[in-house]
């Protein structure tokens, strides 16, 4: 038995009486009474040594970024009392699991990993592709699906000795995507939701084609302990998208859209929260 397959192992023994969290080795502890503040960690996926996706001029790396910073600027000039985590402020490198760790660190309320599209070289059509998706995390049987899970979770093999920190996993094996599969996502409804309200506003304020609301095996939606999507704002391998994604225009409509679809969010979550509060006084 690989070292891989005996770490699923050890996941289905102890599945039953675990949650997600600690399945995956991420120290999760009880919190305390909800507070006035809200806590959301942007991560602008890639950065550093990894520029990500790279289109004819523009690098994912840096778009992600830019539209974080922009969303970070929206939320702060807000009234509510939200605090607003970046993962990165800067063109820095960091692992996956330092993303997810920044976000339990912190006691995040919600998680919001920014990405851009491409698709492979030699694929037919990969200069008109076009669109938007936002991902929660699970497992889909498309190859397509697939595809870009495992390209984002490639980033992994940057970091030296990843098989023994990851445990085995190999982000280039569909084997190692059941681990996804045994996953109990305590969090998936309000993913969902979140997934959703981005999705329409990346479609109506941001102008983007719509390809859809899915479920991926991604490492850093599976290592955070709160409702989190990623979001592919578009495919950088498709001029007309790349010239969009780099412009100040765009940059600003795609984080105009994540803000809106936050703040639909984080509405019906404190009023949620409000109705709770009032159950428990009667």
């Amino acid at each position: 038995m690989t070292h891989f397959l005996k770490y699923i192992f050890f996941i289905i023994l102890f599945a039953a009486g675990t949650d997600g969290a600690a399945c995956r080795g991420v120290k999760k502890s009880a919190k305390p009474a909800p507070e006035t503040e809200f806590t959301v960690v942007i991560d602008p996926g890639h950065g550093g040594k990894d520029s990500g996706c790279v289109g004819k001029s523009a690098k994912e790396k840096d778009i992600n970024l830019r539209v974080a910073t922009l969303l970070r600027e929206m939320i702060n000039d807000d009234k509510d009392k939200i605090k607003v985590i970046l993962t990165r402020k800067d063109d820095r490198y960091l692992t996956l699991q330092q993303r997810a760790d920044v976000a339990n660190r912190n006691k995040g309320d919600l998680f919001i990993s920014i990405h851009v599209n491409s698709i492979d070289y030699k694929t037919p059509g990969r200069e008109t592709v076009s669109g938007a998706s936002v991902y929660t995390v699970g497992v889909d049987k498309e190859q397509s699906t697939l595809n870009v899970a495992m390209r984002e979770n490639a980033v992994i093999e940057l970091e030296e000795d990843f098989t023994t920190r990851y445990s085995g996993f190999d982000p280039s094996s569909a084997e190692s995507y059941i681990i996804f599969e045994l996953s109990n996502n305590l969090h998936q409804r309000q993913s969902v939701n979140l997934a959703t309200a981005i999705q329409q506003e990346l479609v109506t304020t941001a102008g983007r084609d719509d390809k859809g609301v899915r479920q991926a095996g991604f490492w850093v939606l599976w290592a955070t302990s709160m409702p989190s999507v990623l979001v592919e704002l578009d495919f950088i391998c498709n001029p007309e998208c790349e010239k969009f994604l780099a412009s100040d225009d765009g940059c600003r409509k795609c984080a105009q859209a994540l803000y809106n679809a936050f703040k639909t969010y984080h509405g019906s979550y404190m009023a949620k929260r409000q109705r709770t509060a009032e159950q428990a006084l009667r």
